[in-house]
Protein backbone atom coordinates (compact mmCIF):
# COMPACT_ATOMS: atom_id res chain seq x y z
CA UNK A 1 0.00 0.00 0.00
CA UNK A 2 1.67 3.04 -1.18
CA UNK A 3 1.68 6.87 0.95
CA UNK A 4 1.76 8.58 -2.26
CA UNK A 5 -1.16 10.20 -4.07
CA UNK A 6 -2.09 8.60 -7.16
CA UNK A 7 -1.21 11.49 -9.03
CA UNK A 8 2.00 13.55 -9.42
CA UNK A 9 2.77 16.47 -7.04
CA UNK A 10 5.14 18.98 -7.73
CA UNK A 11 6.95 21.60 -5.36
CA UNK A 12 8.88 24.11 -6.45
CA UNK A 13 10.26 27.68 -5.98
CA UNK A 14 9.19 30.87 -7.62
CA UNK A 15 11.18 33.17 -9.85
CA UNK A 16 11.11 36.52 -9.09
CA UNK A 17 8.80 37.95 -11.86
CA UNK A 18 6.46 35.12 -10.40
CA UNK A 19 6.40 36.25 -7.29
CA UNK A 20 5.82 39.72 -8.06
CA UNK A 21 2.86 39.28 -10.33
CA UNK A 22 1.31 37.55 -6.95
CA UNK A 23 2.08 40.65 -5.06
CA UNK A 24 0.53 42.73 -7.77
CA UNK A 25 -2.76 40.84 -7.83
CA UNK A 26 -2.97 40.95 -4.09
CA UNK A 27 -4.62 43.27 -2.18
CA UNK A 28 -4.15 41.40 1.65
CA UNK A 29 -1.02 40.58 2.98
CA UNK A 30 0.16 39.26 6.50
CA UNK A 31 2.48 41.87 7.83
CA UNK A 32 5.27 40.37 10.63
CA UNK A 33 6.84 42.94 12.73
CA UNK A 34 9.26 42.43 15.91
CA UNK A 35 10.20 44.67 18.97
CA UNK A 36 10.76 44.58 22.81
CA UNK A 37 11.07 40.48 22.44
CA UNK A 38 7.25 40.45 20.72
CA UNK A 39 6.42 39.17 17.62
CA UNK A 40 3.18 40.85 15.82
CA UNK A 41 1.18 39.15 12.50
CA UNK A 42 -1.14 41.00 11.36
CA UNK A 43 -3.31 41.34 7.83
CA UNK A 44 -3.05 44.61 6.27
CA UNK A 45 -4.39 46.01 2.89
CA UNK A 46 -1.62 46.90 0.70
CA UNK A 47 -0.73 48.01 -3.22
CA UNK A 48 2.47 46.45 -4.52
CA UNK A 49 4.47 49.43 -6.94
CA UNK A 50 7.81 50.11 -7.84
CA UNK A 51 8.95 47.10 -5.90
CA UNK A 52 7.99 48.31 -2.55
CA UNK A 53 5.17 47.59 -0.26
CA UNK A 54 2.49 50.41 0.32
CA UNK A 55 0.30 50.75 3.29
CA UNK A 56 -1.90 52.68 5.95
CA UNK A 57 -2.75 52.15 9.13
CA UNK A 58 -3.88 53.97 12.23
CA UNK A 59 -1.76 54.51 15.14
CA UNK A 60 -1.40 51.60 17.08
CA UNK A 61 0.62 48.33 18.17
CA UNK A 62 2.28 47.28 14.49
CA UNK A 63 3.00 51.60 13.52
CA UNK A 64 4.93 51.33 17.30
CA UNK A 65 6.51 47.95 16.53
CA UNK A 66 7.85 49.22 13.09
CA UNK A 67 8.76 52.48 14.50
CA UNK A 68 11.17 50.69 16.92
CA UNK A 69 12.35 47.71 14.97
CA UNK A 70 12.05 48.68 10.85
CA UNK A 71 12.63 45.57 9.80
CA UNK A 72 9.77 42.94 8.75
CA UNK A 73 8.30 40.66 6.96
CA UNK A 74 5.30 40.78 4.98
CA UNK A 75 3.78 37.61 3.36
CA UNK A 76 1.06 36.86 0.45
CA UNK A 77 -0.91 33.80 -0.58
CA UNK A 78 -3.01 32.76 -3.57
CA UNK A 79 -4.73 29.82 -2.61
CA UNK A 80 -6.59 27.34 -5.17
CA UNK A 81 -6.90 24.48 -2.91
CA UNK A 82 -5.12 22.53 -0.32
CA UNK A 83 -2.69 21.30 -3.63
CA UNK A 84 -2.68 24.25 -5.71
CA UNK A 85 -1.33 27.54 -4.28
CA UNK A 86 1.67 29.95 -4.35
CA UNK A 87 3.16 32.02 -1.71
CA UNK A 88 5.47 35.11 -1.30
CA UNK A 89 7.54 36.10 1.20
CA UNK A 90 9.47 39.18 1.55
CA UNK A 91 11.56 40.99 3.71
CA UNK A 92 11.98 44.48 3.88
CA UNK A 93 12.22 48.08 6.21
CA UNK A 94 9.25 50.27 7.57
CA UNK A 95 9.66 53.55 6.30
CA UNK A 96 6.81 56.42 7.41
CA UNK A 97 5.47 58.60 4.54
CA UNK A 98 6.43 61.78 6.54
CA UNK A 99 6.51 64.27 3.95
CA UNK A 100 3.37 66.09 2.01
CA UNK A 101 4.72 64.85 -1.62
CA UNK A 102 5.47 61.13 0.08
CA UNK A 103 1.73 60.88 1.85
CA UNK A 104 0.04 62.16 -1.38
CA UNK A 105 2.06 59.66 -3.73
CA UNK A 106 1.24 57.10 -1.13
CA UNK A 107 -2.17 57.75 -1.14
CA UNK A 108 -2.81 57.95 -4.97
CA UNK A 109 -1.24 54.41 -5.11
CA UNK A 110 -3.69 53.30 -2.28
CA UNK A 111 -7.06 54.82 -3.69
CA UNK A 112 -5.82 53.99 -7.94
CA UNK A 113 -5.64 50.55 -7.07
CA UNK A 114 -8.14 49.48 -4.33
CA UNK A 115 -11.01 52.48 -4.56
CA UNK A 116 -12.74 49.89 -7.22
CA UNK A 117 -12.72 47.07 -4.47
CA UNK A 118 -13.85 49.57 -1.76
CA UNK A 119 -16.11 47.58 0.66
CA UNK A 120 -15.63 49.49 3.97
CA UNK A 121 -14.19 52.41 5.47
CA UNK A 122 -11.18 50.69 7.30
CA UNK A 123 -9.37 49.83 3.45
CA UNK A 124 -9.82 53.93 2.56
CA UNK A 125 -6.53 56.32 3.93
CA UNK A 126 -9.04 59.04 4.44
CA UNK A 127 -9.13 62.20 6.98
CA UNK A 128 -12.58 62.71 7.16
CA UNK A 129 -15.72 60.65 7.93
CA UNK A 130 -18.60 60.21 5.95
CA UNK A 131 -20.72 62.70 4.73
CA UNK A 132 -17.54 65.10 5.57
CA UNK A 133 -18.91 65.32 9.45
CA UNK A 134 -16.23 66.12 11.62
CA UNK A 135 -14.16 63.56 13.32
CA UNK A 136 -11.70 62.94 16.20
CA UNK A 137 -9.46 60.62 14.53
CA UNK A 138 -6.09 61.05 14.00
CA UNK A 139 -4.97 61.04 9.63
CA UNK A 140 -3.67 57.33 8.90
CA UNK A 141 -0.22 56.59 9.27
CA UNK A 142 1.06 55.96 5.20
CA UNK A 143 4.28 53.72 4.88
CA UNK A 144 5.85 51.59 2.80
CA UNK A 145 7.85 48.95 3.08
CA UNK A 146 11.33 49.03 1.03
CA UNK A 147 11.90 45.26 -0.78
CA UNK A 148 15.18 44.13 -0.26
CA UNK A 149 14.94 40.13 -0.21
CA UNK A 150 11.72 38.47 -1.71
CA UNK A 151 11.71 34.65 -2.20
CA UNK A 152 8.48 32.03 -3.15
CA UNK A 153 7.18 28.92 -2.99
CA UNK A 154 4.44 27.03 -5.15
CA UNK A 155 2.57 22.92 -4.94
CA UNK A 156 0.58 21.94 -7.84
Amino acid sequence: MSILPDRLVMLGSLTKAQCERILLSGMIGRLGCYSSGKVYVVPVTYVFEDGNIYAHSKEGLKIKMMRKNPKVCFQVDQVDSMSNWRSVILWGRFEEMDTARDEEKAIRILVNRLQPFRTSESVKPSESAPNDMPTKEKKPVLYRIRVAEISGRFEK
